[in-house]
């Protein structure tokens, strides 16, 4: 039987360069396909990965693109296989949380996107370590290929997001919850409380890892990833 395709969808301000080890490691088994995150909303950015992605397909995403695979499931449930999500929370944006990104986006709009990114996700929410100075180098090249537009436009997304805990308990389908041990942003114990959330979902921690795990650890990123498309 062949395998079913895998969409992954990069995180904030990332492109496929997220996802380098996961597409070399699966795309000699199946179609691996990375959609970009248009729009200004998480709804419209769901609409244009279902307008790209194959009939039906496995989803991964990091970050905003795990809150658009959530939206995936809600828009066009039938032709999703199964579920990760990498570094996510599903919260809505606190007010507070809400005012630093305005600023941001200032900041961003002004010729400061190198210095707004450092903010979103700062140096504590990344793994210690001598690799630590690469992610960030990684973290700032993929916001400049997509510029000061997509960080406004992904921002307001984020901003705007509904509290997707009540999708979460209602989705039957097999997912599972991959986090990094430092990320500050999106935690660890509340990957957890959304694996018990979720009737049919697993949680594992990436040791080693911060926010940005599929770039800290990608190789233990690619086999939980690997044990869940296998199951």
């Amino acid at each position: 039987m062949t395998a079913e395709p895998l969409v992954l969808l990069p995180g904030f301000m990332c492109d496929g360069r997220l996802f380098w080890h996961q597409m070399t490691a699966f795309s000699s088994e199946r179609g691996v396909m990375v959609c970009p995150l248009r729009g200004d909303t998480i709804e419209a950015m769901a609409a244009a990965v279902l307008a790209m992605a194959p009939p039906t397909f496995a989803v991964a995403g990091h970050w905003l693109g795990g809150l658009v695979a959530l939206d995936l499931l809600r828009q066009a449930p039938e032709r999703i296989t199964r579920l990760a999500l990498i570094d996510v929370s599903p919260l809505s944006e606190t007010p507070l949380v809400a005012g630093a990104r305005e600023h941001r986006i200032v900041k961003a709009r002004t010729g400061k996107l190198d210095e707004a990114m450092l903010e979103e996700v700062p140096a504590n929410a990344l793994a210690p370590g001598p690799n630590k100075q690469n992610i960030q180098a990684m973290m700032l090249d993929m916001a400049a290929a997509l510029g000061p537009d997509v960080f406004d436009a992904q921002s307001h997304a984020l901003m705007r997001r509904p509290d997707l805990q009540r999708a979460l308990r209602s989705t039957k389908l097999y997912t599972t919850l991959v986090c990094g041990e430092y990320d500050t942003i999106c935690p660890p114990r509340r990957h957890e409380f959304l694996a018990e959330l979720m009737p049919n979902a697993r949680c594992t921690q990436i040791s080693g890892a911060g926010h940005l795990a599929p770039l800290e650890q990608p190789e233990a990123v690619t086999e939980a990833l690997r044990t869940w498309l296998r199951d």
